[in-house]
């Protein structure tokens, strides 16, 4: 058996950035991924979903181009079949590049599935398809797959291609009449905004009084509202109780209601993949059914760490990065930690949205005495000569005690590619007064993190 430093299992985000930083660290190391690699992120998640959401962002600018003085001959339309071809080049463009990265890096690659038969005097055995192999370490990368409850007819519907998960709904090739989405969380909201866009009409059914979970209430109030005015119909506070041929079964205030479907999205979250692989032969701790990890991405096993959805933190692919990096930095002498508290997030609807940190009501249920400022971003230049529909707007949260940021919440133009900003200012805890001493270049649209600074 061939022994190797590090063995990966998983080659998604977590996986695969694990690797290639073990091996540019020269570690002697070896990623097997059972299917793709790259992971549901890169083959039939964030990537692909991106694809989709910039077509039908051309196409909504496109629709709308009279209010900014340009006019398009002919009704715009949708040729979905093109969509999803240019959706897999990008994917198979951008997979090759991982490859191609790993094997800069002298990282042996395995396609088969991975299993931990245990642990001898060399290091842990982990068998890959006919072949056996010596891990002096560990990285436990298996991400995590979408949760399918016992809702009655689900099953079926799943078996008869009625419902979909995010995996096959982005191999559709025609745009159904209805689309129901079962969910009101990211991935559930994405889909909605492009088939919405495209020409289904959408109906989301949610079991929360609100969409996109954990989300500030005033922004999350204003991304159901401008989604709404493109037609997308909001049912909250309901509970799926069957899936029928023709449509979703739900209860609302103890009275059943029914909504027609072409096709249904369940997306109603994820959980981690962490059966069948062996981690019950060298004793690894499980919580609900995700690897129990300490913020040096170690588990209670000597050696064996776990990194992205699989461990069931935060799951977004950006975390899995940073994770993959502080466990590797731990490997070979580092010290590094996690700080989950700093981790951005952002929903690529349109108008997109970008979060981080703490809520107002986050901070004061942990106790912690806040101020907060909210302003529109019409305070921005440039948001006003780009856009027609005016409702975005950006809320700071400060913590009264040190002045310093500890929450951004942001809906408007280009708020997924600025948020960052504020997670450093956030994370490297920098006074307000500091922050008022930034210069930001004008006109752009991240300007209105300096206007809200300066209305504290």
């Amino acid at each position: 058996m061939e022994t190797f430093d590090l063995v990966v299992i998983g080659g998604g985000p977590a996986g695969y950035l694990t690797a290639e930083r073990a091996g540019h660290a020269g570690l002697k190391t070896l990623v097997i991924e059972k299917r793709e690699f790259g992971g549901v992120c890169l083959n039939e998640g964030c990537v692909p979903s991106k694809t989709f959401l910039n077509s039908a962002k051309v196409m909504d600018y496109a629709n709308h181009s009279a209010n900014y003085g340009v006019k398009v001959g002919g009704k715009v339309s949708i040729d979905q079949k093109f969509v999803v071809e240019r959706k897999n080049g990008v994917v198979k463009m951008l997979v090759s590049g991982i490859k191609a990265q790993l094997k800069r890096n002298k990282v042996t690659m395995k396609s088969a599935e991975a299993y931990i038969e245990g642990k001898d005097a060399e290091g842990y055995i982990v068998k890959a398809g006919d072949e056996k192999y010596i891990a002096k370490r560990l990285m436990i990368a298996t991400g995590s797959m979408p949760v399918v409850p016992p809702i009655t007819g689900l099953k079926e519907g799943i078996d008869s291609g009625l419902v979909l998960t995010n995996r096959e709904i982005l191999d559709l090739t025609s745009i159904p009449e209805k689309l129901v989405v079962i969910g009101g969380g990211v991935i559930g909201l994405e889909m909605a905004s492009y088939f919405s866009s495209v020409g289904s009409k959408v109906t989301v059914v949610e079991m929360l009084d609100k969409i996109a979970g954990p989300t500030e209430k005033e922004v999350s109030a204003i991304l159901q509202k401008t989604m709404e005015r493109k037609g997308v119909v909001f049912n909250l506070g309901c509970k799926v109780t069957g899936i029928e041929k023709d449509g979703v079964v739900f209860e609302r205030n103890g009275k059943t209601e029914k909504v027609p479907a072409d096709k249904i999205l369940l997306s109603i979250g994820r959980r981690a993949v962490t059966k069948d692989i062996g981690l019950e032969n060298i004793g690894v701790n499980l919580e609900r059914g995700a690897v129990v990890t300490d913020d040096a991405m170690r588990t209670n096993v000597a050696n064996v760490y776990a990194a992205g959805d699989v461990n069931g933190k935060i799951m977004l692919a950006h975390t899995a990065y940073r994770e993959a990096e502080v466990a590797v930095n731990n490997m070979v002498g580092k010290k590094d930690r996690m700080r989950y508290n700093v981790i951005p997030s952002v929903i690529y609807t349109n108008p997109e949205v970008g979060s981080v940190g703490e809520t107002e009501e986050s901070a004061k249920q942990k106790g912690l005495d806040v101020k907060t400022v909210s302003i529109p971003l019409t305070y921005s230049g440039r948001y006003v000569a780009e856009n027609t529909e005016l409702d975005g707007i950006c809320k700071l949260v400060v913590n009264k005690a040190t002045n310093t940021l500890i929450g951004a919440h942001i809906i408007g133009s280009y708020a997924g590619e600025y948020i960052v900003a504020v997670s450093a200012m956030i994370d490297l805890e920098v006074d307000i007064e500091n922050i008022k001493k930034l210069v930001f270049p004008h006109p752009t649209v991240c300007e209105i993190v300096r206007e809200a600074i300066f209305q504290i």
